[in-house]
């Protein structure tokens, strides 16, 4: 495995991870979710989070697997 695949792997899966954390906790400890939103200003905040480190994340780990199959193919 490549220097740069690695780091995309790790890149990835860290901001996936805030961004699941960050989601759990807004269910969890900042009051959860309703119809409106979360209830709370610590609910929001984690939910912006969460809303770009997912998508973000998700992306870069895609990114990394992908390219760690294309290096696997090459060897």
């Amino acid at each position: 495995m490549q220097s740069d695949t690695r780091k995309l792997l790790i890149t990835g899966s860290l901001i996936f991870a805030t961004g699941a954390i960050s989601a759990l906790l807004m269910d969890t400890v900042f009051g959860g979710v309703g119809h409106q939103g979360p209830h709370t200003n610590g609910g929001w905040l984690t939910l912006m989070i969460a809303m770009g480190c997912l998508p973000t994340g998700l992306l870069t780990l895609l990114l990394g697997i992908a390219k760690l199959v294309g290096d696997l193919r090459r060897d």
